[in-house]
This record gives C-alpha cells, structure tokens and sequence, in this order.
C-alpha cells in the first residue's frame, strides 16, 4: 500500500471513530456507568479499598489468578500423544506407519503427488 493510501485509509478510519464516539458519549447507558463508576472510585478511595478488596468482599471464593474457574488445568509437561497413521500408496501398494509427518518417504510421496492427495491415502490406527 503506498503512503498516500495508509494516509486516507487512516484519515478515514479516524472519522468513523470519531464519529461512533460521539454516538457512545450520548448514551443514556454509558452516561449511567460512568456515574457509576465514578462514584464507585470516590468511595473506594475513601475507604482505601482496591478493587481486589471489593472482590473479595464480593465474592469471596473468587480467585484473582491467570486461570479461569472451572477450567481443568493440564499439569505441566504433559503433551498429548500423536496418533499412528498409516499410509497406502495405491501406486505401488506400499503401506508406512508414521505418527507425524517428518517421514522421509512419506515426504517423497507429498513431494510427487501432493499433500492433500497423500493425506487421502491416511488412515488413523489409533
């Protein structure tokens, strides 16, 4: 894209956002929330409360860490085992077992007739 098209592309973009902006700031609704939340920021300023404080009060059972709750967490280092594969080229009828895709002649047979051509020759062993 050459520089006077990034230029208008953007100048473009600007005035869309400025534009739904405006609508935003003339919002009953958000009027209503940042009232809300102002009030909610005064408060807890004067009581020397943090939003963590909040939530726990809130809901105390709440954990403020990274995961999400009622997630299963996978333990670390664990990795999912590859599935066998096996291949029959109906060219030559010969037959490989791989359980990924850096197999020489497998490569070979992606190489002369295609990726996708190859894959329709799969099938999952288990």
């Amino acid at each position: 894209m050459s520089l006077i098209n990034e230029y208008r592309a953007t100048e473009e973009a600007i005035k869309e956002l400025q534009a739904r902006l405006k609508n935003l700031s003339q919002d009953d609704k958000l009027q209503t929330e940042l009232e809300f939340e102002g009030k909610l920021r005064t408060l807890m300023g004067e009581y020397q409360k943090s939003l963590r404080d909040i939530i726990a009060l809130l809901d105390p059972e709440a954990k403020l860490n990274k995961a999400p709750r009622n997630v299963a967490v996978k333990a670390p280092g664990t990795k999912r085992a590859r599935k066998v594969k096996q291949y029959k080229n109906p060219h030559n009828g010969e037959v490989i077992e791989t359980k990924g895709g850096n197999h020489k002649t497998l490569k070979e047979w992606k190489a002369k007739w295609g990726g996708d051509v190859v894959e329709s020759w799969a099938t999952l062993l288990g």
